[in-house]
């Protein structure tokens, strides 16, 4: 069984994350911030997006 790779990335509009195994897409999800979001900063974003991805 191969690994599986998650990618995450946050703008100041989105977060998104892809999954991956074999250098294919399992999966993709993405969502607009929430306003409260809008406010955070870069650091924070990504981190945002890390947990998005793993509540998916």
């Amino acid at each position: 069984s191969e690994d599986f790779i998650v990618y995450c990335d946050a703008s100041n509009k989105r977060l998104g994350a892809v999954l991956m195994q074999r250098e294919k897409v399992i999966s993709y999800a993405s969502r607009q911030l929430k306003i409260q979001e809008k406010n955070y900063t870069t650091h924070d974003l990504e981190l945002g997006a890390v947990v998005f991805a793993l509540k998916i």
